[in-house]
């Protein structure tokens, strides 16, 4: 499958670059997609919420009440859970919310996530381009001549570039990664993605393994 190379004026090279089909012309698989986001998410969380119950509470441990004659229930500590203040029964503990996913199903999901871009044309390829220095200013008027400054968006780089990354730190709705960063998640995330050239090569021998 061969794409037109665009400068970051957004104008055509006359270069053409040839993607492998094997990873951008597959037929999605919608299960191991769903897998993989799952895994992501899941990843994100922290899993530190706890709550504290009644062994916990700071508070008095005498005995509130006689045992007998109140013509109520008993009550043995002021830090029951039955009592403002208490502890919570069953509250949310420490989690560790990792899930396994074999590396052929990842691999699978992210050349699915790519098909679907490059069906649906919303993926090109843009020669590479750096800063002298980091400036949004700079990074925005490369998104607008892309037609992509009101859109969600996903630049992928061959290798870790500083000043590209820190122009467009700033922008809420642009993210820059590496190759090697690439996830499922965040291709489908956006709504455009660029993939600079010399990004390809190593999209391509890591999912074609």
């Amino acid at each position: 499958m061969k794409v037109a190379v665009l400068d970051i004026k957004g104008k055509e090279t006359g270069r053409k670059v040839d993607l492998s089909d094997s990873v951008f012309a597959i037929e999605p698989n919608e299960h191991a997609i769903y897998l993989d986001v799952k895994q992501y998410l899941a990843h994100q969380r922290q899993g530190t919420h706890k709550a504290k119950e009644r062994a916990e509470i700071t508070g008095s441990t005498r005995k509130i009440k006689k045992q007998k004659g109140t013509g109520t229930a008993r009550a043995g500590s002021i830090k029951s859970p039955i009592f403002k203040g208490g502890g919570r029964i069953f509250g949310p503990r420490p989690k560790d919310y990792t899930q396994k996913l074999n590396k052929n199903v990842k691999r699978l999901a992210r050349k699915s996530a790519l098909s679907i871009k490059s069906k649906e044309k919303q993926l090109m390829v843009v020669e590479d381009f750096n800063f002298e220095a980091p400036k949004t200013k700079e990074f925005k008027n490369v998104l607008k001549s892309l037609g992509l400054e009101d859109k969600k968006s996903l630049i992928v780089l061959g290798d870790a570039n500083n000043n590209v990354y820190l122009s467009s730190r700033n922008l809420k709705g642009s993210e820059v990664i590496t190759n090697s960063e690439l996830s499922t998640y965040k291709i489908l995330n956006a709504k455009s993605v660029v993939l600079l050239e010399s990004a390809l090569e190593g999209i391509e021998s890591n999912l074609s393994k």
